[in-house]
């Protein structure tokens, strides 16, 4: 039910986050910290990743795409599913006591967005967005772990870069499910504008996106590595753009799950070797 790919997207910005504030406040590297930021990124995917599966197993079950899901398919039972997210949760709010005081405070708040996203698509088609925000929570919370306050434009701007790209490639991700979603009367950005505007808004949100990833390495003062790093990551993001179609999504996965793992493990690695080369 938990696939290793989808942590992909968000940990390599957790890890840019926590690397950020050791480099931009000159903290020593601390070991414990780190294991504990990764164990509340699992700990957090682990929850939203079930509660989305437990909250839209019936949804899941007519679909076609997914009804071969283990809580459509019985593999898993919905009292298992529930169980495990609360299970996580728990432990993701446990994990962020040893971090430090802001980190424990905030991460109901934390919950409440990655879970309440499942949602929101019965009732917004801004759900992509809130999806992003859920995502952009990454690397601000591994920089709050570090340094315990805002002090710093960096991790901000990089937080909104993720919740745009996270958003664009979501609404290109929906564009599978239109004719579902109206049947259902589901919300998404597809379902409510068709494929080619959707289309036109996921681009528009990439190149914001695009354009926060350099501004955060301006604010950083970063050296050429951190935007070889940027450039690879937006050509990923034009060459998803490339090669999905409006008559033909069969490159959908391609786009979702390859390109998108791909810019951000390469954007994570230049990044983080930009804070010591």
């Amino acid at each position: 039910m938990i696939k290793f790919a989808h942590s992909i997207f968000a940990l390599p910005f957790a890890l840019i986050g926590f690397f950020m504030a050791l480099h931009i406040n000159e903290i020593q590297f601390d070991y414990m910290k780190l294991i504990y930021i990764v164990l509340a990124m699992v700990f957090a995917r682990n929850a939203a990743m079930g509660f989305n599966r437990y909250i839209d197993r019936n949804i899941d079950k007519d679909n076609p795409r997914t009804n071969n899901r283990e809580l459509p398919a019985g593999i898993i039972k919905p009292h298992a599913a529930l169980i495990f997210v609360i299970i996580n949760s728990l432990l993701f709010w446990g994990v962020t006591w040893f971090i430090n005081n802001l980190t424990f405070a905030l991460a109901p708040v934390a919950l409440l967005v990655v879970l309440g996203y499942s949602l929101t698509k019965r009732i917004t088609a801004l759900c992509h967005l809130i999806l992003g925000l859920g995502l952009s929570l990454s690397p601000i919370g591994a920089y709050l772990s570090v340094t315990g306050a805002f002090d710093h434009w960096a991790p901000i701007s990089l937080s909104f870069a993720v919740l745009f790209w996270t958003a664009g490639f979501d609404i290109i991700y929906a564009l599978q499910d239109v004719e579902f979603d109206q049947e259902k009367n589901l919300y998404s950005i597809p379902q409510t504008f068709g494929r080619p505007k959707s289309l036109f808004i996921s681009r528009i949100l990439h190149i914001v996106s695009g354009f926060l990833i350099l501004l955060t390495g301006y604010i950083m003062e970063a050296n050429y590595i951190y935007f070889i790093g940027s450039a690879v990551f937006i050509a990923f993001l034009i060459n998803q753009h490339r090669i999905i179609k409006i008559d033909d999504l069969s490159k959908v996965n391609l786009a979702f799950f390859t390109m998108n793992g791909l810019a951000s493990l390469v954007f994570g690695i230049f990044s983080i070797l930009s804070f010591y080369l």
